[in-house]
């Protein structure tokens, strides 16, 4: 179903005739495959929301699904406002909670997806929230509570859940809280680079790009189109697979799963407009690679990789300073990390942070609230921090 950025819920005709009627509000469950058939709509929808989130959107949140859920158990919980998609959340029925026995829902999330905000079009935040909360109330199943991870803790879309929660005098839990950096500032690219590092650490870096650039040409590549990305993307792979993440495991090409993600949907995200990729190259091989989804008002700093022969130049940092000319971009006000937090290298680098948590919501009737309110009990007796009811 084709839909216009913009367009939720569509205006009536005349303000006497707006005023007459109510929005009409639909929340479903479907299989994922159905929506398959619905991206214009996605992709309209995803450009109107409140919360930009790249890894629900359909060029990325598709091949993650095919990737990770084959038989197609994970849910889409579909919003609809008079008949145009305005709201998606990909839902799972884990029945472990963090290695304990708790069947519950939750937004479905994995390894490289780092962020857990539904997308929402703008200006229907409370709609959505109160459509989701009375749906899992109806369709709890097993779950004895719904569990959302990975969520902003700020904004529209986070304002409006807990305005809800209150209004509904629900029970819920921020159970996790940590900041992760973030880059957002009205400065120019120059003047950031000298505020955030020493005039020592600025030299440093200087000495290292000459020391780099004697061992040959080094050049820096920025693309925002699919010129080259197959290769790209196999070389990034590769950078990747051969330092510690490939003798930890964790590289994307360690998991068949993962690797084809990321060449599905790079060239997807692509498509839309929404990849930049940045390269550093020594005599035209890569030596630090650098993947951002950009999502307009924001961007994200997906995955980056560097050649660790070259470790002594610090390449990977190299790649960051030329990285903050996203600041330049009229576009991109913010550009998150995707890091943990306390990271080593671009929590010196990025100043800002960005709050993510966990909530834990109370849903069904009595019985199972008050097992929630015994699980809650339990973890936040051991993590007591963020009490929302």
């Amino acid at each position: 179903m084709a839909s216009k950025a913009g367009s939720f819920p569509k205006p009536a005709a005349r303000p006497e005739a707006a005023a007459a009627r109510r929005p009409e509000f639909v929340l479903e469950a479907l299989p994922w495959t159905q929506l398959a058939t619905e991206t214009l709509a996605w992709d309209a929808l995803a450009v109107c929301a409140s919360e930009p989130n790249p890894f629900f959107e359909s060029w990325y949140l598709l091949p993650a699904l095919a990737a990770f859920d084959p038989h197609g158990e994970v849910e889409i919980l579909r919003f609809e406002a008079d008949g145009e998609l305005a709201g998606i959340l990909p839902l799972g029925r884990p029945r472990r909670y963090y290695g304990k026995p708790l069947p519950h829902l939750a937004s479905w999330l994995h390894a490289n997806c780092f962020l857990g905000a539904p997308l929402v079009a703008a200006g229907l935040e409370t709609h959505f929230w109160r459509a989701l909360l009375a749906w899992a109330d109806r369709n709890a199943g097993l779950g004895l509570f719904l569990h959302l991870a990975h969520m902003p803790l700020a904004g529209a879309l986070h304002a409006a859940l807990v305005d809800v929660l209150a209004e509904q005098r629900r029970p819920a839990h921020l159970v996790h809280r940590e900041e992760r950096a973030l880059l957002s500032s009205h400065e120019t690219p120059e003047a950031y680079f000298e505020a955030t590092l020493s005039g020592k650490k600025r030299k440093e870096l200087r000495r290292q790009f000459a020391r780099l650039s004697e061992l040959g040409e080094v050049t820096l590549e920025r693309r925002d189109d699919g010129e080259g990305l197959d290769q790209w993307v196999e070389q990034f792979l590769a950078l990747e697979q051969a330092g510690w993440k490939g003798l930890a495991g964790s590289a994307l090409a360690a998991q068949p799963g993962t690797a084809q993600l990321f060449r599905d949907s790079l060239p997807r995200g692509a498509a839309r407009g929404r990849l930049e990729r940045l390269t550093l190259s020594l005599d035209g091989a890569p030596i630090a690679m650098l993947a951002t989804f950009l999502t307009p008002p924001g961007a994200f700093s997906f995955k980056t990789a560097f050649d660790e022969r070259y470790a002594r130049y610090s390449p990977g940092v190299l790649l960051q300073r030329e990285n903050l000319a996203i600041l330049d971009r009229t576009d991109i006000a913010w550009s998150d990390s995707c890091a943990a937090a306390d990271h080593p290298m671009i929590d010196h680098i990025w100043r800002e942070r960005r709050a993510i948590g966990r909530y834990s919501i109370a849903i069904g009737g009595r019985t199972r609230r008050a097992a929630f309110a015994l699980i809650a009990r339990a973890e936040m007796g051991r993590n007591p921090t963020g009490l929302t009811d």
